[in-house]
């Protein structure tokens, strides 16, 4: 399920596109028509937001929400789409979150607000992504 190379942490999420789990909720949809996909994603604590490519929005049928500046590895800053929501799976947690799209990326990122969401973390001695061991059953959320 996890793998890590070169001290990279990849991790295996479901990334489902929520306006049809609101839609299959309802009983307007199916289930076999909600739209999701099960990715290698890059975990980087340092980012802040799930990002995904473009080829992933159009496979999902994201919508624009937004448009937000971030700033990239390299130091630029640039202006890039925010689409969503994306329900985000990985083992038994799961969140609602929304995404940036990175046109020219082929790669999904997992940043720290949907892994604090998820309430999971980076293993640094094995580079896997885990459920928090001090909530193993349920992810917990800080209020304070």
């Amino acid at each position: 399920m996890k793998s890590a190379i070169m001290g990279i942490t990849y991790a295996e999420i479901e990334l489902t596109r929520g306006d049809d789990m609101a839609l299959f909720r309802e009983g307007y949809i199916p289930e076999g028509r909600v739209r999701r996909v099960t990715v290698r994603a890059l975990v980087d604590s340092g980012a802040s937001m799930l990002s995904i490519p473009e080829s992933l929005r159009e496979q999902l049928n994201l919508r624009k929400v937004d448009e937000q500046q971030a700033e990239l590895a390299d130091g630029s800053v640039a202006q890039f789409d925010v689409v969503g929501p994306i329900e985000v799976r990985f083992e038994n947690r799961k969140t609602i979150e929304y995404a940036i799209v990175v046109p020219n990326s082929p790669d999904v990122l997992l940043g720290a607000h949907p892994m604090q969401d998820l309430d999971v973390l980076i293993d640094p001695k094995r580079e896997v992504l885990i459920v928090n061991p001090k909530s193993p059953d349920i992810a917990r959320k800080f209020l304070k």
